[in-house]
């Protein structure tokens, strides 16, 4: 079987399954820096991959229903979840968002490069993810610009910019506050050991209240 052939579900739980340890296991920066202010509650966290994000913020006392195609990677996330003592606080949940969505309302939604190279429906998901956000609460889209610089094969996909993540979201006038829609850039390191510069773009929106 080779990527092309992939289900969603069939990538992700291979290169999970690869290694032992796929991310840093350090929190997304933008989630620190915009989150960290906000009064904790019920967050969503969608595409939670080795449960970083979700343990961070359980570690400051939100309730977190947390998301991911794999399975493989869940389990990881929960065994991360309970060494660190957070474990009554997450609630790990298998979804292909595509087909099946957490259900509840939330005062914070998270979706950290929630990407797919495969049919993922991005944009739909998306804005199931602003209807659950609970009035007041808000909901925080990371994604990257484009695919990383070392990564030929894929240099001609095209992803969207924060203004088109915005309107994409087909949000109701009046009913929310833009906060933050914009372009930034961070430095990475290639496979080979290189320094790069990758273009990423962040969307922060909160539901008013009634």
């Amino acid at each position: 079987m080779t990527e092309d052939t992939m289900s969603d579900e069939e990538f992700w739980d291979a290169r999970y399954g690869h290694d032992e340890q796929v991310w840093s296991g350090n929190p997304n920066v933008i989630l620190v820096r915009e989150v960290t202010d906000l009064e904790p509650g019920r967050a969503l966290d969608l595409g939670c991959g080795e449960g970083a994000d979700a343990i961070w913020l359980a570690r400051r006392g939100w309730h977190v229903t947390a998301t991911d195609i794999s399975r493989v990677v869940l389990s990881r996330a929960a065994r991360h979840a309970e060494s660190a003592g957070v474990a009554d606080l997450v609630d790990w949940q298998h979804h292909d968002l595509g087909a099946s969505f957490p259900a509840g309302e939330f005062d914070l939604v998270s979706a950290h490069f929630l990407h797919s190279l495969g049919d993922m429906p991005r944009e739909r998901i998306l804005r199931t993810a602003a209807a659950a956000v609970a009035p007041g609460g808000v909901l925080l889209v990371v994604g990257h610009s484009g695919p990383p610089p070392w990564d030929h094969e894929h240099a001609h996909v095209v992803l969207p910019s924060p203004e088109e993540v915005l309107e994409a979201l087909r949000l109701p006038d009046g009913q929310w506050e833009v906060l933050l829609c914009e372009e930034h850039e961070r430095f990475q390191t290639a496979p080979d050991g290189s320094p790069a510069t990758r273009t990423d773009n962040v969307v922060k929106v909160r539901r008013l209240r009634e």
